[in-house]
């Protein structure tokens, strides 16, 4: 038997690296490539529409944006803006998506054909502003800003976000200086020097700070240049003494039910590669003061990746043996895990939001994940809804139990009361 893999929503035509989701369209936008190498993989972003068909949710290709010699590493939305990295530079695209009714397909034998491929879906298009009808959907792309990001002698964008508000977004690579932009003229607001070495994540908070992770084994919070606090999970955790461990990914989440909460999630890796690995960690910490809450294993699997629900209500986790993850964000317990379902790295992982469209395609399913790695292969990862117990039902039944007692003992013990 092979192995068990999840079932599989898009097979691109090049690596995958980076994904998101927009809700109000139901799009999944998928980017990758083989970079400036002449080998003949392209490199695109692929934008795939979400529907339930036959209770199945399924994607299919309506869109794909040919971004000629540049791979895209990473991806970050604002509405209908995608900020992509590309080698050292971060590239604004703008997208429009309109339902029309009474359009019909256009046929154009595109040859990039993923599960499910539209008859009018088109091949890569190498001029910006290029529309595609099919279906009912009219979907419009076109090349806005773009601008250098990383300066170090192999320069490379590693991560890119937006502020709250989509007014800013921030940059950090190979480099160590993270740089916030104004959008979407890209006009740079701040630069600083925050890790010796790359910086491998950063997140920003509603509030304003901004939290870095990097290869000097540092986690760090700013207000804008001016150094807050660093991090020390180790603090209520584990302690090793010749492991030297480096944070790998970190997203801010909120806290279900409470509005005004905030959560910062991390995740620990061994910072060398061991014949027999250590574990690797996750830990929870409060949004405002940065102590940390709880830090529990996650596994022996190097993490590569790691994303935070809408709600804050479930963490996803992807590693580099292709193996994906979900946790509860509360108590850091796995809900769901499938081994190797990939077979190599897992670049990113993206929850269906819980707005839009969202409730529509999850069905009655409690959450759904979408996973990209090397393979080219995105990977639907459902986790079905957990039964509960109404309170008043378990009082019902407490209730129900003492009087049963009672009689028992009554019977049995005649006068017991």
């Amino acid at each position: 038997m092979g192995r068990r893999r999840a079932p599989e929503l898009y097979r691109a035509p090049f690596p995958l690296y980076a994904l998101q989701v927009d809700p109000s369209a139901g799009l999944l936008i998928a980017a990758g490539g083989g970079g400036a190498a002449k080998t003949g993989i392209k490199n695109g972003v692929h934008f795939l529409q979400l529907e339930r068909i036959n209770g199945r949710l399924s994607a299919s290709l309506v869109h794909s944006h040919d971004t000629e010699t540049r791979a895209t590493m990473n991806l970050a939305l604002a509405g209908d803006i995608l900020a992509a990295g590309q080698d050292a530079h971060c590239q604004l695209l703008h997208f429009q998506a309109h339902q029309q009714k009474g359009n019909k397909a256009e046929k154009a034998g595109s040859k990039e054909q993923g599960p499910r491929q539209r008859k009018g879906a088109v091949p890569a298009e190498k001029k910006c502003g290029v529309e595609t009808q099919q279906e009912g959907l009219e979907l419009r792309v076109e090349n806005l800003q773009v601008v250098q990001t990383d300066f170090s002698p192999d320069p490379l964008q590693k991560v890119v976000c937006f502020n709250h508000d989509n007014t800013l977004l921030a940059t950090g690579g190979t480099d160590g200086y993270v740089r916030v932009w104004k959008v979407p003229s890209l006009e740079k607001v701040l630069e600083f020097k925050a890790h010796e070495g790359e910086i491998e994540d950063l997140a920003l908070g509603p509030d304003g700070k901004l939290v870095t992770v990097g290869w000097d084994l540092k986690a760090s919070v700013w207000q804008k240049d001016q150094l807050v606090t660093q991090l020390h999970w180790q603090e209520n955790g584990p302690t090793f003494s010749s492991t030297p461990y480096r944070y790998q990914a970190c997203r801010f989440g909120q806290v279900p039910d409470h509005p005004a909460g905030l959560r910062l999630f991390t995740v620990q890796i061994p910072h060398k590669r061991l014949r027999q690995p250590p574990p690797c960690y996750l830990t929870a910490w409060d949004g405002s003061n940065f102590l940390p809450l709880r830090t529990k294993s996650c596994g022996h699997e190097v993490i590569s990746c790691l994303n935070v629900s809408e709600s804050g209500t479930f963490l996803g986790l992807g590693t580099v043996t292709g193996s994906v993850a979900i946790y509860i964000a509360f108590s850091l317990q796995c809900l769901y895990y499938m081994r190797e379902s990939h077979g190599i790295v897992v670049t990113d992982v993206a929850f269906l939001p819980e707005k839009g469209r969202g409730p529509e395609l999850l069905g009655s399913h409690e959450t759904a994940l979408f996973s990209v790695a090397v393979d080219s292969r995105c990977q639907l990862h459902l986790l079905p809804s957990r039964r509960s117990v109404p309170v008043w039902l378990l009082l019902l039944a407490c209730v129900g139990l003492i009087v049963v007692t009672i009689l028992l003992l009554q019977s049995a013990f005649p006068g017991f009361l």
